[in-house]
């Protein structure tokens, strides 16, 4: 278990409390950030990249077909294991966006594609339910349950603005716990039906839900109406019969009183981890728990917490999520402290065991990717740099079509010669390659080499160039040759075009008139200058 301090390269505005994060074909993604760049990043999902004590975040792009997914803080968000030969996929429910509207939108989240240089694409589809619809919410959960070979979603809890009925000038913006009704929807035909349990008397949200087979257990959470976190645990059984589902609720007496905690697996059974999360409204709960899920039912036991610095320890509040299996990413305020810049101090708090790490690190050790990004302004309206081109040459290009994705071109690319051996000593490869420059999204930046036949086009991180020097060998018109080659030290300044020089000729005035001309003889030229003499 280890509690290391992580530094947000150009990122750290981006995480903000209510910020959700996911595992999706081994990938850690964000969303629901307030303020995104999205002339940089449109869709604003980010995948997270941990190395070195450095935080970066890569944009993630959707297909073609995806709807639009809001940045949605607080939503309630749901893992759904394959099955049935369906992928891996993320239930998205309500949520509540940066303006303070509240969404009652379910979204289905999946892998689109993988492409040559492991860019993901993802797929967002909204689904619409019928029939008893749950208002929106936000602090809810969302889980599975899978009962006589069919499988359900339950939904539970969460806060919603005052009925319109209810609501005056004063109590515009006032939340109110959702009334505790269960409601249960299936994926295929979207149908949803609201349940009452005498048991569940009390709204509650932000509270922790975990699910196996046709049990679901609450954990914990927040009321409004009482202002207190009681230690309650439910336990919610769900039968799925031919006709209608029977429900049926049992309250166990060995819950905690928690709040907006978060939570980690630990691996493929029904482990969990429990970090953070709040006693009360002036005192976080710096324990730890491990939570396990069996035929029995559900065991609470205390875990050995990391060892907390003094930001943590003396922070009023701190956020944060899943960085994978037995990880999590957390945040705590500065406290407004005028030397520090960023919002949050950032940390990565692991409890992967010795044998795990050096695991993960071999596995890093083996991989060419590159997640470095510097500090240069990124250009935003294109996705690789060129040098030495023609006007006439970027217009014919296709690089507008760039953002529609397609995923023939990718598989094209490697008998388009961009992905070819650029030199003898070239380092990309097109199955593990990441963004090397803050420029890059989906392609590496290249250099033309004018030697050759023709020339050939150069990978600029087999030149070994930096970002500075990459951008600054932009702005200028000269021939680059790569290292096979003789190297940058050898370049030329590209010979000005020959002009030939435009030959002026007088113009001629149309309708000009001569002045007349007298002929005389010798005899009258003598006469008129003896007259005027």
């Amino acid at each position: 278990m280890t509690l290391q301090p992580v530094t947000p390269v150009n990122c750290a505005s981006l995480l903000q409390p209510g910020c959700s994060m996911l595992q999706l074909d081994g990938e850690v993604l964000l969303f629901g950030q307030k303020g995104w760049p999205k002339r940089s990043c449109p869709t604003g999902v980010f995948g997270i990249r941990l190395k070195s004590s450095e935080l970066k975040l890569r944009a993630i792009s959707f297909s073609n077909d995806s709807c639009y997914l809001p940045p949605l803080r607080c939503p309630a968000v749901c893992r759904l294991d394959p099955y049935d030969g369906l992928p891996e996929s993320y239930l998205i429910h309500g949520g509540r966006t940066p303006n303070n509207e509240i969404s009652s939108s379910l979204y289905l989240l999946t892998m689109d594609s993988r492409g040559c240089n492991r860019k993901l694409t993802l797929r967002c589809k909204e689904k619409e339910l019928v029939g008893e619809v749950p208002g929106a919410r936000y602090g809810h959960t969302i889980s599975i349950v899978q009962s006589h070979g069919k499988t359900a979603c339950v939904l539970f809890g969460g806060r919603s603005y005052m009925p319109a009925g209810e609501r005056t000038t004063e109590s515009w913006n006032s939340v109110v716990d959702c009334p505790p009704q269960v409601f249960l929807f299936d994926l295929e035909f979207g149908c949803s039906s609201a349940h009452t349990l005498p048991e569940l008397s009390d709204g509650q949200s932000f509270h922790l839900a975990f699910s196996r087979e046709d049990c679901v257990y609450f954990l914990g959470g927040h009321s409004i109406t009482s202002d207190s976190r009681p230690p309650r645990l439910f336990c919610l059984r769900v039968e799925l019969l031919q006709g209608s589902p029977l429900l049926s609720c049992e309250i166990l007496h060995t819950g905690i009183s928690i709040s907006s905690a978060i939570i980690t697996r630990t691996g493929p059974a029904h482990r969990y981890i429990v970090l953070g999360g709040y006693k009360s409204d002036s005192q976080k709960r710096m324990e730890c728990s491990s939570v396990i899920l069996d035929e029995k039912g559900i065991q609470l036991e205390p875990f050995e917490p990391p060892q907390w610095t003094q930001d943590i320890v003396h922070s009023r509040t701190w956020f944060g999520g899943s960085a994978g299996e037995g990880s999590f990413l957390l945040a705590v305020p500065t406290e407004g402290r005028p030397s520090q810049s960023d919002m949050h101090y950032f940390y990565h708090v692991s409890f992967q065991t010795e044998e795990d790490g050096k695991e993960e690190e071999g596995t890093q050790g083996c991989s060419q990717e590159s997640t470095d990004y510097d500090n240069s302004t990124p250009l935003e309206d294109s996705e690789e740099l060129y040098f030495g081109r023609e006007p006439h040459e970027l217009e014919e290009s296709s690089d507008g079509e760039e953002d529609a994705y397609k995923e023939d071109d990718e598989e094209d690319e490697s008998q388009t010669g961009y992905w070819i051996k650029c030199s003898l000593g070239c380092q990309v490869d097109p199955n593990k390659w990441e963004p090397f420059y803050s420029t890059e999204l989906h392609r590496p930046a290249m250099i033309f080499c004018s030697r050759g036949e023709g020339g050939h086009w150069v990978h600029a991180q087999c030149m070994e160039l930096s970002e500075i020097l990459l951008l600054r060998l932009s702005q200028g018109n000269k021939r680059y040759f790569c290292l096979d080659h003789g190297g940058l030290p050898y370049q030329e300044m590209t010979p000005p075009r020959q002009v030939t020089p435009l030959k002026r000729t007088p113009l001629k005035v149309k309708d000009r008139k001569t002045p007349p001309t007298i002929k005389m003889s010798p005899a009258k030229k003598s006469f008129f200058r003896r007259l005027f003499d």
